[in-house]
């Protein structure tokens, strides 16, 4: 059974709270509980994680490569724009990451279309709400076909 870690980064703790006509009104329960349902039904063990600190990120990150983990679905949510730490992080741990986000970033503000994690990631999901993790999920099966 593969072991997939789930990271949803900064105030998406809010999800269901902020900004509902761009995120929706589905709390992080909420879609935990979809994600987990999912990652069942694909025969991984999961985890699921949220900070809104880069540094917990960054050694979250880290831990994995030391307990066998061997995928990772992360919405870095605004870190995704400006933290080379995450990024480092991530091309560091050799594993692979699918970066996605629950709206459409390259249909928003500027400065959300670009990322300096994607690059360093097997892909990235976007503008699907809780379904860009799903389709996040599926890619890591796919790829570890």
């Amino acid at each position: 059974m593969k072991k997939v870690l789930i990271i949803h980064g900064p105030n998406l703790n809010f999800t269901g709270i902020r900004e509902k006509a761009v995120y929706g009104t589905k709390s992080l329960d909420d879609f935990n509980k979809i994600i987990l349902e999912k990652c069942n039904e694909l025969g991984f063990e999961a985890e699921t994680f949220q900070s809104n600190y880069e540094g917990a990120i960054i050694d979250k990150l880290q831990e994995c490569y030391f307990k066998g983990v061997d995928g990772i679905v992360i919405n870095p949510g605004a870190f995704t724009h400006y933290s080379y730490a995450i990024r480092d992080a991530i091309s560091s741990i050799g594993l692979p990451v699918v970066e996605v986000h629950l709206s459409n970033i390259h249909a928003r503000d500027e400065f959300r279309k670009t990322s300096v994690t994607a690059p360093v990631c097997i892909g990235q999901i976007c503008g699907f709400g809780v379904n860009s993790y799903i389709l996040g999920l599926e890619a890591l099966k796919m790829h570890f076909m």
